[in-house]
């Protein structure tokens, strides 16, 4: 590490040079305890789940006792590096007011600077970090065997921030304060494979695929809601693998990705697909997996917390917003009210993933803040 750097800057730097592509295990959590300890955290570190999406790494970090509690929830896990980086993806460079590495927005860098904030003593209650080695992967063993690990040792938060990268232009610009939901289905069509000069002694899947389709496409789910856009359903991908042009295709298949506001439950939307294609394909096999539900933490006390943290730091005032992917958010609701805040989100899963060393430190600063509001 850069001993010139802020703490913050430093911490980050350490976490990237630990290669952690999802799932993240080992090293990576080494470096994270070692960063914890001092600070007088109770380290538990567990791995969850078998192959093929497992064995995952987690850790549940904990300071303090009693009232109020106050986590903070994020991943070490990064995607693959990719190709066109100007250096080592997971060696640490800084150019400029620039600290470039896989995993320096999503989210390395918020996990520095809220150790970076934890430095400070606390005014009372716990004070908790559930970190996760599976975000980026199939979220199958990560923060879900995080939640069952806390319920075991009777740890409920009052309030959850998740350090994932938010700001879309400045940072602090926006918070989120839901997700929507999302649901992926696959669907296999039967038929019976034959010449196409004698279709009489075949049977056709891909004309019902097609039918079934052009139906689901039609759909519209909703208009959108007071914090929710749209819901929408996407065609992702259609197969048939047929290389002959004189041969019926005896399957064709398609897959679709639904993302869903909080009017809808993942497995009503299956069920809904499921009787469209069955009405045109009785024989189809339909296998919806939902990733997770719409979840919407409605404005209150936390986000009026971070909000006013911001405010004080940099002097604007924060969007709620719902936009976006999914997050582990998606589960922890279950848990306690939870938000979003972290870093500008324009670099991430890129090549060259950078972070401005000043968004470190403020960033740092505004959790410190948040972490004296929501104990205090």
């Amino acid at each position: 590490m850069d001993d010139a750097l802020p703490i913050a800057a430093r911490l980050t730097q350490a976490l990237i040079a630990a290669e952690s592509v999802t799932p993240a295990r080992g090293t990576v959590f080494d470096v994270l305890e070692a960063m914890l300890l001092p600070l007088g955290f109770a380290v538990d570190r567990f791995v969850a789940g078998e192959a093929p999406d497992g064995p995952v790494e987690n850790l549940l970090a904990v300071r303090g006792s009693g009232g109020p509690h106050f986590a903070f929830a994020g991943h070490v896990d990064v995607v693959p590096a990719g190709t066109g980086w100007s250096a080592g993806a997971f060696e640490p460079v800084v150019r400029g007011d620039l600290l470039h590495g896989r995993g320096a927005v999503d989210m390395k860098g918020a996990i520095g600077a809220f150790i970076a904030a934890c430095a400070d003593p606390q005014p009372r209650g716990t004070l908790s970090l559930v970190i996760t080695g599976d975000e980026e992967g199939p979220a199958i063993h990560g923060t879900r065997a995080l939640i069952e690990r806390m319920r075991e040792r009777d740890l409920k938060p009052d309030l959850c921030l998740v350090g994932e990268p938010t700001s879309a232009h400045r940072l602090g610009d926006t918070i989120k304060i839901g997700r929507r939901g999302s649901v992926n289905i696959w669907i296999d069509v039967p038929g019976q494979a034959g010449h196409v000069a004698y279709p009489h002694l075949a049977d056709n899947p891909i004309p019902r695929l097609v039918a079934a389709l052009a139906e689901i496409d039609a759909l519209v789910l909703d208009t959108g809601t007071d914090w929710f856009q749209p819901s929408n359903i996407e065609i992702t991908e259609i197969i048939v693998g047929n290389p002959a042009t004189n041969v019926i295709p005896p399957l064709a298949s398609a897959r679709l990705s639904i993302r869903f506001n909080d009017r809808h439950r993942g497995a009503d939307l299956g069920e809904r697909i499921a009787a469209i294609v069955h009405a045109h394909a009785p024989g189809a096999t339909v296998r919806p997996v939902v990733s997770g539900e719409a979840f919407l933490t409605q404005p209150g006390p936390l986000s009026t917390i971070v909000g006013d943290a911001i405010e004080a730091r940099l002097g604007l005032r924060p969007e709620l917003s719902t936009s976006g992917g999914t997050s582990d958010a998606r589960f922890l609701s279950a848990l306690c009210p939870v938000v979003e805040f972290g870093l500008l989100n324009a670099t991430m899963h890129k090549a060259d993933e950078a972070v401005a060393i000043p968004d470190l430190v403020a960033l740092a600063d505004i959790y410190r803040d948040i972490i004296s509001r929501a104990l205090a």
